[in-house]
């Protein structure tokens, strides 16, 4: 059963870092692309980011161009989403979802297969 499991979310202050791991459990995940999203109080959810299964490729929202680096060892069964510079806009609550199959999905929510429980991220001074 596909399983995935966020963490690392906190509260930061603008310009501050975090590092959000998704850990991924009950399937292969070298199978799978990730996805990474997020939803602000009030606002649509949307797709930040998402990394192809062989790590050979990315794909990132403007908004975080720059700012944020996906990466993943799928030896660990897990994925990382530096994110740098934060600013206020990046707060929300943030999802990793698994997506079957080569090459990039799109960012969008349903094309996925498994989606986390989500890990809060709270910028604010």
């Amino acid at each position: 059963q596909l399983q995935l499991v966020e963490s690392g979310g906190g509260l930061v202050q603008p310009g501050g870092s975090l590092r959000l791991s998704c850990t991924a459990s009950g399937f292969t995940l070298e199978n799978y692309a990730i996805g990474w999203f997020r939803q602000a109080p009030g606002k649509e959810r949307e797709g930040v980011s998402c990394i192809s299964r062989s790590a050979g490729s990315t794909k990132y929202v403007d908004s975080v161009k720059g700012r944020f680096t996906l990466s993943r060892d799928n030896a660990k069964n897990m994925v990382y989403l530096q994110m740098n510079s934060l600013k206020f806009d990046d707060t929300g609550v943030y999802y990793c979802a698994a997506g079957y199959g080569p090459g990039l999905p799109p960012l969008e929510w349903g094309e996925y297969d498994g989606w986390g429980q989500g890990t809060q991220v709270t910028v604010s001074s």
